[in-house]
């Protein structure tokens, strides 16, 4: 049985990346949800009772001082397309953006009080400032979106819509799995290889005596590929904070994947 939805709120992980900018990651807490969702997620299409799920979207968009349709998640599918979320966007009627979102793995906007985000529960978000052109972006990087460059795609994105320079971004990397507990087979470390990442700067092969298989830093692989792209160091802020083991967060791999997700946004706050 879910409780009042009145008597929970959203307790939230704040970036401080601008005054002008709100960026965050939400807990666990302060939720109607039950069972492997207990208690607030908001994504959609995970398996979670659609009831709580609106319930805690109505929660969080009172927290944030916006309405429904102000809240954008995409539906993710580990890939790299990134969708500009602007007034031609807004306009169209709910089941055209639920299509325009659909396999998007990276939003951003211009847009003032709006809030985009990505869903998350070991994967890597990414939430970008762009202080000069004021403009925001969200991107899901799990091992196959970072191996599919979304990031540098995602940098290069906003230079083609906003003008952003990479040295100007700041970067907020948020929860997400540790590489101690990032256990991987062959096939993925042979991937981030063939990708061009330096493997023995974000991964190891552990010793024979534990499992003898590689396992992979996702924070560290991001970080890299922000580098790469031109972000500056001083400007990456890093959250290090692993998902499978502290327990305030979602996780997929110790909880299963029929469970809740960590929702990460970003908002320009309004003018006043």
């Amino acid at each position: 049985m879910m409780s009042n939805p009145t008597e929970n709120k959203p307790i939230l992980l704040h970036y401080c990346l601008d005054e002008s900018v709100m960026a965050f990651s939400t807990m666990r807490a302060g939720g109607v949800g039950v069972g492997p969702y207990a208690g607030f997620n908001i994504t959609h299409y995970c398996g979670d009772n659609p009831e709580a799920v609106s319930a805690n979207r109505l929660s969080l968009c009172r927290l944030l001082g916006v309405d429904d349709a102000s809240l954008v998640l995409p539906r993710q599918t580990h890939g790299t397309e990134i969708r500009l979320i602007d007034a031609e966007f807004l306009g169209q009627d709910k089941t055209s953006q639920e299509d325009l979102l659909e396999g998007v793995d990276g939003v951003m906007t211009q847009t003032a009080g709006i809030c985009i985000g990505v869903s998350t529960a070991d994967c890597v978000p990414l939430l970008f400032y762009d202080k000069t052109h004021q403009a925001v972006a969200a991107i899901h990087a799990g091992w196959r979106g970072t191996v599919a460059h979304i990031i540098p795609k995602a940098v290069q994105a906003m230079h083609d819509y906003f003008g952003t320079v990479p040295e100007e971004l700041s970067v907020a990397i948020g929860p997400c799995i540790s590489q101690q507990a990032f256990e991987v087979g062959d096939e993925v470390a042979e991937a981030f290889d063939a990708a061009g990442f330096r493997i023995d700067d974000i991964g190891c092969r552990y010793p024979a005596a534990e499992s003898g298989k590689w396992h992979i830093n996702l924070s560290a692989a991001c970080t890299e590929e922000l580098l790469e792209a031109g972000v500056m160091l001083p400007n990456i802020m890093v959250a290090d904070i692993c998902t499978y083991a502290d327990e305030r967060f979602f996780s997929a791999r110790r909880l299963g994947i029929d469970s809740g997700r960590i929702f990460n946004g970003i908002m320009l706050r309004p003018q006043a």
